[in-house]
């Protein structure tokens, strides 16, 4: 009998727990965690991920999250022995490859989507090898630091597949179009040193020291006034492919608002008083 995408996904939502989250206060560190495989993202831990990072999203205490690895590796991407059963299984179904399309819009899109627009801050801390689909998730939070144990990996060429999930739109925007192309039809990988240098990532750290630099990236943040995310993350994310006369008018609409705020006028006080 056929798989169909819904029985995927309700099979994987009763599946082995794969992803761990731990909440302190207002932010979460969210881990895929099935490190013997190298954190493939497979049926199970893709729902639950997306299952987990919803629930984060709807809940108005939480401010950022972290998204990271079990060690060795951040993600190994999309799981090979899913392409290789479900893929041909979904293809007999009655609805096709619209089934395979529902599962790359509604599960990794879904995801991409997730971190991409809603107010909360992501901050993905890649520590190590991060492929395909799982660095398209690094690459759509607002955030990303690189452990010197992390590897930049471009593996759709090597297995007959197109970058998706918005690889194609961040590494260009990012590096250029032929730096972009050149990574893709190389497949070479990328060394953390080298990513950065070539302007990917916020910052560089040393492994052991990960999660501390990711920690406080959440209290930066937690240290805005909630509303000053929420107005700039949408605002900033929009002005990359705006033009300036576009983008200007976006900041002249956001920043009357933000003078009407409590923590504005205290800020103001604040300051004014340090200066005499």
């Amino acid at each position: 009998m056929a798989l169909t995408y819904d029985a995927i996904v309700e099979s994987a939502r009763n599946g082995e727990q794969l992803v761990t989250v731990e909440r302190d206060g207002t932010h979460a560190i969210v881990t895929l965690d099935d490190p013997d495989k190298l954190n493939p993202l497979s049926a199970e831990l893709t729902v639950q991920l997306h299952g987990e990072l919803a629930a984060l999203c709807s809940d108005p205490s939480v401010r950022a999250v972290i998204l990271t690895g079990r060690d060795p590796a951040f993600s190994a991407g999309g799981d090979l022995r899913m392409m290789a059963h479900n893929a041909p299984q979904m293809l007999g179904s009655p609805a096709g490859a619209t089934d395979i399309w529902r599962w790359i819009r509604g599960q990794f899109g879904g995801i991409a989507r997730l971190l991409a627009r809603t107010d909360k801050a992501f901050i993905a801390a890649v520590n190590g090898p991060a492929a395909g689909v799982g660095l398209a998730f690094a690459l759509a939070c607002d955030v990303m630091l690189l452990s010197d144990r992390a590897r930049i990996v471009p593996a759709f060429g090597r297995i007959g597949l197109v970058p998706e999930v918005g690889n194609s739109w961040a590494l260009t925007r990012r590096l250029g179009y032929q730096r972009a192309f050149g990574l893709f039809a190389s497949g070479r990988h990328l060394s953390a040193a080298e990513a950065f240098e070539l302007g990917l990532g916020n910052e560089l750290v040393e492994h052991e020291r990960l999660l501390e630099v990711a920690l406080r990236w959440c209290e930066r943040i937690e240290e805005l006034p909630a509303h000053v995310l929420a107005i700039s993350k949408p605002l900033l994310r929009q002005c990359a492919d705006l033009s300036w006369e576009q983008a200007i008018a976006m900041e002249e609409f956001a920043e009357p608002m933000c003078f009407t705020t409590e923590s504005h006028r205290e800020a103001v006080a604040q300051l004014l008083s340090r200066s005499g």
